[in-house]
């Protein structure tokens, strides 16, 4: 079993004497008032600056203070000059980057990539104060204001662009962010471990370029080092059964007999040498190849996840022009005891005085709730959770929990009582996990519940029922709320925690995820065909009828998702109207980077099997007309949807679904005033491609736009996007 330094075991670096800051500081003057002459360590980010360990750069600006050094923050800078990157001074050790919470571009684009006008991240919901590919504008400015200071990135971003990748926003395959970004090391999934190793070395003297063997980096090589062996990708394209040891004289070669007629000759075996995997690296195909080959970056994308199990993973190299970019295996993750020394640091678990009050969304909206863990082994081929989190639950102990409410209700303004969410990325994966240490270490799989739940996977929600019913106890709680996504196939195998989440925790509705009801997209979500959601619904009327409350699941769906039909979405279209759904907000797919999805999506082939040339090709709705199409079947009772899907249903030879009876999925009619804003084709446009400029803040100058040349600094260039 791996095992990893604790990260709270580290010598405190000597700044700890400054002791532990109110908040940290954002400007200079609360530098002074804080006794500090600079900072060890910067940390720039998309995202306003709230103290609460649901935001990701306070939790590593926390943990690094508890490390003893002096952490400040930029947050949202002004990315179009230098000056906003020097407001706290030259820091000591690194600066370390982050686009925030969110990727940038899902951030500021919807999945149609239409801009949106809002930002949850934003104090008063502004759109507009991050730029395209955030990490990669902000390291490149650091880099502008001190050349010579290391530059670290990470977050959610830059985790999802470590490798060659498809960019769905100018629908190409871009590099490495790493080389981009002309940062020193990319830090991927949650980075605790690594970011305070980081620190800890280069505060004791180690130039950057040495940093090149900590777990859950990336960065930039030329050629392997000496004594690793080298593999070629397409040797290892096979995923292994979980409950089986290879066999070492499995591929033993044995000398002949003599021909016919000979004296015969004992056979005799040669033990092929066993491969050191700590010091054995595998090479993917390069930049340039993947992105002139769609199915080559198919199976890039299919050795990438194969190779995401901290316990067997092995690092991967991937050629960049004369460079190569180095994936070191992912952290360990990290244990109860450490999870719960993160959440507990002393945050203010408020945004920053600075921002005066100021409404912030996505803070609003996480102010009450708690996490009670990480990760998550769902492998949903469209979600980038286990692609940052990892797919090994992360727990916190019970009396951490516990201990978090009790603050939450003893400090946080506003508190009434009601926890509005008790959960994580999944809600009821708490504690869950392979019965076997050593099967879990060896483990290639890439989910542990499709296509069906494996028998190695311990699927009690016991430990979760005992958590419930603990804080429904505390005093001046109210109600305890779990409002995150759960896995309904994992709670069908507890009819007991259904009931006591039924009957304690839900609060009139219950969000639940089937994404679709016909097998081809599932198949290629990895997700549980609808038995398991009759399963689930049938339990979950059951008990909130006992409960004597009328309670509803509401059900989300995905449009447009590769290995989508017309016909598919059609189906679900007429599903919704039989079971009287009527969904307000639709997704639609976004194809986010290092996804499954997204690989199929490109290549129009499926990495969930081995990719060759005549391998499995997938359906894939590109193109607005088509996406559009799929999101109206979700819509089906907008009538501005109506022309199009009836000329759709014309189409698809079903013109016998448009009429006004109850059978009918369209009427013939259109009402007056309808169908006018449905949107025509559209070139689409970025920050760095012509997009209109936001009206002007008060008091300043268009949120979008750039300086006037005449007012450009001699220190500020062009960023490339």
């Amino acid at each position: 079993m791996l095992t990893a330094k604790p990260i709270f075991s580290y010598r405190p670096y000597w700044a700890r004497r400054f002791g532990v800051a109110p908040v940290l500081p954002m400007s200079r003057p609360e530098m002074d008032q804080l006794g500090w002459d600079s900072c060890d360590i910067i940390l720039v980010t998309g995202d306003a600056y709230v103290d609460h360990p649901s935001f990701g750069m306070a939790v590593i600006g926390r943990v690094l203070e508890a490390q003893g050094f002096r952490v400040g923050i930029i947050a949202q800078p002004d990315w179009t000059r230098v000056d906003d990157f020097l407001a706290l001074g030259r820091p000591n050790l690194f600066f370390g980057v982050t686009a925030g919470n969110m990727d940038s571009m899902v951030n500021r684009y919807t999945a149609d990539r239409k801009r949106r006008s809002d930002d949850a991240y934003t104090p008063g919901g502004t759109g507009g104060r991050r730029p395209d590919r955030s990490v990669l504008v902000y390291a490149q400015r650091c880099r502008q204001a001190c050349a010579d200071v290391p530059i670290v990135i990470g977050g959610i971003e830059a985790s999802l662009r470590r490798s060659v990748h498809y960019d769905y926003w100018s629908d190409k395959v871009r590099r490495s962010v790493l080389l981009d970004a002309k940062a020193d090391l990319l830090v991927y999934g949650n980075g605790e471990r690594q970011v305070v190793e980081i620190a800890h070395r280069l505060a004791a003297g180690e130039p950057v370029a040495n940093l090149d063997d900590i777990r859950g980096t990336a960065l930039l090589r030329k050629g392997v080092p000496e004594g690793w062996s080298e593999i070629d990708s397409t040797s290892i394209d096979t995923p292994g059964r979980v409950d089986t040891r290879p066999d070492p004289y499995a591929e033993a070669s044995a000398v002949p007999r003599a021909e016919a007629g000979g004296a015969e000759r004992p056979l005799q075996f040669q033990r092929r040498p066993r491969i050191d995997r700590t010091r054995s690296v595998i090479r993917m195909p390069s930049y340039e190849a993947l992105r002139d080959d769609p199915v080559l970056y198919a199976h890039a994308s299919r050795v990438l996840h194969l190779e995401t199990n901290p316990g067997n993973a092995r690092a991967l190299v991937q050629r960049h022009g004369e460079r190569d970019v180095w994936l070191n295996p992912p952290a360990i993750p990290l244990t109860s005891a450490e999870l719960d020394r993160v959440f507990e640091l002393p945050y203010t678990r408020q945004p920053h005085p600075l921002y005066r009050g100021a409404r912030i969304p996505a803070y609003e909206m996480i102010r009450f709730s708690v996490n009670i863990m990480r990760g998550c082994f769902g492998g949903c081929t469209f979600c980038s959770i286990t692609e940052h989190e990892g797919r090994i639950i992360q727990n916190r102990s019970e009396d951490s929990i516990v201990r978090e409410i009790e603050t939450i209700r003893d400090t946080v303004p506003g508190f009434t009582g009601v926890i509005s969410d008790v959960g994580g990325p999944t809600a009821n994966m708490y504690r869950l996990a392979c019965k076997s240490a050593d099967i879990e270490a060896a483990c290639r799989r890439p989910s542990c519940v499709y296509p069906g739940i494996c028998s190695n996977l311990n699927t009690s929600h016991a430990p979760l029922i005992q958590l419930y019913r603990r804080l429904r106890a505390l005093p001046g709680i109210k109600k305890v709320l779990v409002a995150s996504g759960l896995r309904y196939d994992l709670a069908v195998q507890s009819p007991q925690y259904v009931k006591e989440l039924v009957t304690h925790h839900v609060g009139g509705y219950l969000k639940i995820a089937p994404e679709h009801t016909e097998s081809g997209p599932l198949t290629k979500m990895m997700k549980p065909g609808m038995d398991a959601y009759y399963r689930f619904k049938e339990l979950f009327d059951k008990y909130s009828a006992a409960a004597g409350k009328e309670q509803y699941l509401i059900p989300y769906f995905i449009a447009a998702h590769p290995g989508t039909t017309d016909q598919d979405m059609l189906q679900l279209a007429l599903w919704l109207k039989r079971n009287g759904f009527r969904a307000d907000q639709v997704q639609t797919f976004l194809p986010s980077p290092m996804a499954s999805a997204t690989a199929m999506y490109h290549s129009g082939r499926n990495p969930l099997r081995s990719v060759r040339r005549n391998s499995e090709t997938v359906a894939i709705p590109k193109g607005l007309r088509v996406r559009r199409l799929h999101k109206a079947f979700l819509r089906y009772h907008d009538p501005d949807n109506w022309p199009l899907l009836r000329d759709a249903l014309k189409r698809m030879g079903r013109a016998d679904l448009i009429g006004d009876g109850k059978r009918h999925l369209v009427p013939a009619w259109q009402p007056r005033g309808t169908a006018g804003t449905a949107e025509g084709a559209r070139r689409f446009r970025t920050q760095h491609t012509g997009l209109p400029v936001d009206p002007p803040a008060p008091g300043g100058r268009a949120r979008n736009a750039s300086r006037p040349k005449k007012q450009r600094t001699r220190r500020s260039r062009p960023i490339r996007p």
